[in-house]
């Protein structure tokens, strides 16, 4: 891997990070029907623990990994806001 390569992967990864990390502290959950209790926690759940496999890999150097983890996490986010169960309230 080229050292432009690397340093943008390292940019990548660390922008993921820090918009997955913001989406989890700015996430409202607008569901509250009991049929979507499930679905509610195990998204937020899906999302916190790719945050923190994505910190982990971070951590150890493992770029790929993280970004991956991180952009997962997003997925998951994502999903919800268009399932209607999240927003994302980023002042």
């Amino acid at each position: 891997m080229s050292d432009g390569s690397r340093a943008d992967l390292y940019e990548k990864t660390e922008r993921y990070c820090r918009m997955l990390r913001s989406a989890l502290e700015h996430l409202r959950i607008t569901q509250k029907g009991e049929d979507m209790k499930d679905a509610v926690e195990e998204f937020l759940a899906m999302a916190s623990a790719y945050y923190q496999d994505g910190v982990y890999f971070r951590e150890k150097g493992d770029w790929v990994n993280a970004l991956v983890s991180f952009t997962y996490g997003h997925g998951w986010i994502d999903a919800g806001v268009r399932l209607g169960i999240f927003e994302v309230c980023v002042h």
